[in-house]
């Protein structure tokens, strides 16, 4: 038996499951129960199988979009004091995304408008006093029927990001009409045109949208219509968000605009580039929210293909959460232990050093240090590829304020195979 299939199974066996305040999760043993779709079987009834040390998945990660040229010669032809800075094509291809700003706006902050795909201006999707952040995180839901971005009070309006120490503001901007009680929800009617100068039918800015003094997720239809904040929570900070495959709801990450500032001036303290961290949240299209865990990560959730589950990554944890269910669970998948047993054959097989005691035994008896194994690293990244397998991988990385400086290295792949438990038989 080779030694990698050794450590394999020693790393079965030290991998104790994971208790969670919803329910555990359990390493694949026994009989394999009859196929079963996981989006049948709640989070707290999975199994799992680690394998260290996959080649890297298939992932489609996109390279960033050019500018569309029929938007861009637009913008060069009849708006000379707008500057375009990126383009974002819907998945049917029938609707772009225009991400702009105009020479007075602070640097952090911008506007967005929709176009047809033939470079036509379709409508003006932000208020004139509020702004897009985020412009990196705007993304179009599978079926092309919703845009969602992250937007605040415009800060050139006197109303910006309060100063660190600073307490937020409750209060919306009072430009903007508070929305009925009950009915957060309610949408914004599609802009009106009116005539330029020249006699093009223009576009004018929503009215009656609700902004707040932190980011919020909202929402807009394909033809930029329909406005609306999708979370109204003043005080937390929401920096990313993720479409379900079905676009029944997002994922995101959020915190409070205290510890988004601390955190920040950490980093700052010690020359480090700032990387967020929030809680990970699920948010259904018509507004309702649950936080899915309590853990602060910078690692971005995922959504199972079938849309029935989210996995978040914790350090050395694996957590997946069901998105639905009467009520929904969730378990936990502590990888650790199995991370430690492989990081030792990873460096025994690339040459690295071994106690000498232990290079000749068949598994080892005790987990080895993890403060001498370089490759022993946190899950940074999380790709599910089927239903049934989540890689995740490993990496470190610092990452500084002068890029040079930055350090990223020993990136490996791993996986974990998910299956239902075998059900009870009936005596």
């Amino acid at each position: 038996m080779s030694s990698r299939f050794r450590i394999s199974a020693a790393a079965l066996i030290g991998c104790v499951l994971f208790a969670s305040s919803c329910g555990t999760a359990t390493p694949e043993a026994g009989p394999v129960a009859a196929p079963t779709a996981l989006s049948d079987v709640p989070a707290v009834r999975l199994n799992y199988r680690y394998e260290p040390d996959i080649p890297p998945p298939p992932i489609n990660d996109p390279a960033p979009e050019e500018f569309n040229a029929a938007v861009r010669d637009h913008f060069t032809n009849t708006r000379p004091d707008d500057i375009l800075d990126r383009t974002v094509t819907s998945p049917d291809k029938n609707r772009i995304a225009v991400v702009y700003h105009r020479p007075g706006d602070l640097s952090a902050e911008f506007r967005l408008d929709i176009y047809s795909a033939d470079g036509k201006l379709l409508s003006k999707v932000t208020p004139d006093n509020m702004a897009v952040h985020f412009p990196d995180t705007i993304v179009w839901s599978p079926d092309s029927a919703n845009l969602a971005f992250a937007a605040m009070i415009r800060g050139e309006n006197g109303d910006g990001p309060p100063e660190p120490g600073a307490s937020p503001s409750p209060t919306p901007a009072p430009a903007v009409e508070e929305p009925v009680d009950g009915d957060a929800t309610d949408p914004t009617p599609t802009p009106e045109t009116t005539p330029t100068p020249e006699g093009e039918p223009t576009p004018t800015p929503p009215t009656g949208v609700l902004a707040f003094r932190t980011e919020q997720i909202y929402l807009c239809d394909a033809n930029g219509g329909l406005v609306r904040p999708l979370t109204q929570n003043e005080g937390l900070l929401y920096f990313y968000y993720a479409w379900a495959p079905d676009s029944s709801a997002l994922v995101a990450l959020a915190a409070t605009i205290r510890e988004w500032q601390y955190l920040e001036s950490v980093a700052g303290s010690k020359g480090e580039s700032f990387t967020p961290v929030g809680r990970p949240r699920m948010i259904e299209k018509n507004g309702r929210e649950r936080r899915l865990d309590d853990g602060l990560t910078a690692v971005k959730p995922v959504w199972s293909p079938d849309s029935s589950k989210i996995a978040a990554a914790f350090e050395h944890q694996l957590r997946v959460y069901d998105a639905d269910g009467s009520p929904p669970t969730q378990s936990s998948i502590p990888l650790r232990n199995g991370l430690l047993l492989s990081s030792q054959e990873f460096e025994r097989r690339q040459g690295g050093e071994v106690p000498e005691e232990n290079a000749n035994q068949p598994g080892p008896t005790t987990l080895p240090d993890p403060t001498k194994l370089p490759s022993f690293n946190p899950i940074v990244l999380l790709h599910w590829e089927t239903d049934q397998i989540l890689n995740f991988q490993t990496v470190f990385i610092k990452r500084m304020a002068n890029q040079a400086d930055s350090i990223f290295s020993f990136a490996r792949w791993h996986r974990v195979i998910l299956s239902p438990q075998v059900a009870p038989v009936a005596r």
